[in-house]
């Protein structure tokens, strides 16, 4: 349980209550150096391309995350990156098993649909920084490689997969623009270029 005083955030644990599930009282305490992997992220619901660095450290003899840090070029998404990633890192900091946050960000869906990548149906960017996450939790050992975390969809999430699952073909092949929010993106020549005649607008990342 959480309670503020004098401006400080205690955590108590408070009798004949539940704790929270997967939260410990060992706090990872970040050391002065820590490995990271480094990982690049072109995503359909961002304009640029995101880098996403994962920082971990050993702990009794298991690799743990310890950290996060989501950067891009476009700077209109600054305060959102720097709340995902202070949120993120002190799951990881705090948590005995962050594997749940997988659930949790997969679990968003953008309200102006999503788009297929890798013959994969994309939801949400959120559920892109799960697929990296997960990945990473595998490359360190958090999660195993034939280990797929349990991850419960909400039904109105549920029912917008199947129901883009089932959409014509023709649908299928097109992506949101991030700068005009149509349905308009398509991959020509290895570049995401939308063919909307009022926005033009032209993804060729080297």
């Amino acid at each position: 349980m959480f309670k503020i005083k004098n401006s400080e955030i205690k955590i108590e644990e408070v009798k004949h209550e539940e704790p929270l599930d997967n939260v410990t009282e060992h706090v990872a305490v970040r050391p002065e150096i820590v490995s990271a992997k480094v990982y690049k992220l072109r995503s359909g619901f961002v304009k640029h391309s995101v880098y996403i660095t994962l920082g971990y450290i050993e702990q009794n003899g298991r690799n743990r995350p310890i950290e996060i840090f989501i950067n891009s070029k476009d700077l209109t998404k600054n305060a959102e990156y720097a709340v995902l990633t202070r949120l993120i890192s002190a799951i990881f900091r705090k948590s005995s098993n962050p594997v749940f946050i997988l659930e949790e960000l997969s679990s968003i869906h953008d309200p102006n649909g999503g788009y297929y990548k890798n013959g994969k149906y994309i939801h949400s960017f959120y559920s892109e920084i799960a697929d990296v996450i997960e990945r990473f939790f595998k490359e360190i050992g958090c999660l195993d490689v034939g280990e797929e975390p349990a991850i419960r969809l909400a039904p109105q999430v549920t029912e917008a997969l199947e129901a883009a699952e089932n959409a014509p073909e023709v649908n299928t092949e097109f992506q949101i623009c991030p700068d005009c929010n149509q349905r308009t993106l398509k991959m020509e020549n290895g570049c995401l270029t939308c063919i909307n005649p009022e926005c033009g607008y032209s993804k060729c990342d080297k």
